[in-house]
């Protein structure tokens, strides 16, 4: 186990904010509060996406981005009924399932909520094979108590509303255990900050750039952004990955088991260099960590690797149960081995290390 110290309050002010794609400004004033008083500098790209940068001692150092996401899964308000229901279009991938009869709140353009229920049907009588159906995400239509449009109107509800999960954070019975929304991807938000703040005294031989980002479950759009803003020499994406450890999945990764190494996933090959590095840190330092092999699904690396002419990357992952819900369980221990671990990594790195990643992949330093 690690002593990294948890913030509590940082967990659950991120993870009850709400923020889905194209909507993140809640989500990134309270990480530049959180962050601003660590960093040398802060700016915003045009997407959204937020940047912090905390510089090196030394001169023409190389660039490190750290890229999160703050958007969630959520939905749209796209029709307002004359009986004051709200039909809903899914913002992020969303299984039918884990939808009806959920509590979620509307958010107005002047920053007022209003909390209403999915609407869900009786079963008595239904059909067998209605019954096994699973709605279509964007069939959900949001009652909020009241009785015509004029009544929705009048709260300040209108056509493009926000709409997101109503869940509280809170430790479970087992405090390690940590109940909440928007686990994808706060949490490693969280983590960006935390080591933000780990780092604010330390001497490095890089500039850290981190990029909480926007629009990632949309087409992961603020990643490609940041990323040409930044134009860095090596990027690490941190997102949360699937808990394989209940009676629906078993076998694959637990929670509590420490910090995940994505070797790939659908969209990108984790640089063989880096990930050699990360493994070798996480040895020394006596931390625990697992491998993923996600075939469905990427995360901000995606775009990142991408980018300009090619940009070493690689993601690491915390492990997260119940991902596109409206309630997501993670573990503090998890938590706390990525942010140690990528300290560690950031303490240590140089440009000589940038240059051996580079030529793991089958590159060459420049002029070489």
């Amino acid at each position: 186990m690690t002593n990294q110290t948890i913030d509590i309050q940082l967990l659950k002010a991120l993870s009850e904010a709400d923020g889905i794609g194209g909507r993140e400004k809640e989500v990134s004033r309270i990480v530049k509060a959180y962050t601003q008083p660590y960093v040398d500098d802060l700016f915003y790209d045009a997407l959204g996406s937020l940047i912090l940068v905390k510089k090196s001692t030394q001169k023409n150092a190389p660039k490190v981005m750290l890229s999160a996401h703050m958007d969630e899964v959520g939905f749209m308000v796209k029709e307002i009924t004359d009986a004051g229901y709200l039909k809903l279009l899914p913002v992020g991938g969303w299984w039918g399932h884990v939808m009806p009869a959920q509590e979620m709140r509307v958010t107005t353009v002047s920053g007022e909520k209003f909390v209403g229920v999915i609407g869900s049907r009786a079963p008595h009588g239904m059909p067998t094979d209605e019954k096994n159906k699973v709605i279509p995400a964007n069939r959900f239509y949001l009652d909020l108590g009241v009785a015509s449009a004029e009544a929705a109107k009048d709260l300040g509800i209108a056509i493009g509303d926000m709409v997101t999960p109503h869940t509280m954070f809170r430790e479970m019975n087992d405090p390690d255990f940590l109940l909440g929304k928007a686990w994808d991807d706060r949490v490693c938000v969280a983590a960006c900050i935390e080591v933000m703040k780990n780092l604010a005294s330390s001497e490095l031989a890089v500039d850290v750039y981190f990029a909480a980002t926007t629009q990632e479950e949309v087409g992961i759009r603020g990643a490609r952004t940041a990323a040409h803003q930044i134009k860095p020499d090596l990027a690490i994406a941190l997102d949360v990955t699937t808990a394989e450890d209940t009676l629906f999945d078993q076998g694959g990764l637990t929670l509590g088991g420490g910090t995940v190494l994505s070797v790939l996933d659908s969209l990108t090959i984790g640089n063989p260099g880096l990930v050699a590095k990360m493994e070798e840190l996480a040895f020394e330092q006596q931390l625990s960590f697992r491998h993923d092999f996600m075939t469905v699904g990427g995360t901000d690396a995606c775009n990142i690797h991408k980018a300009m002419k090619g940009i070493p990357a690689m993601t690491l992952s915390i492990p997260t149960r119940y991902m596109h819900s409206s309630r997501l369980v993670i573990h503090k221990e998890d938590y706390r081995q990525t942010i140690h671990l990528l300290c560690a990594f950031l303490n240590v790195l140089s440009a000589s290390d940038i240059r051996e990643f580079k030529e793991s992949a089958g590159g060459f330093p420049s002029g070489d």
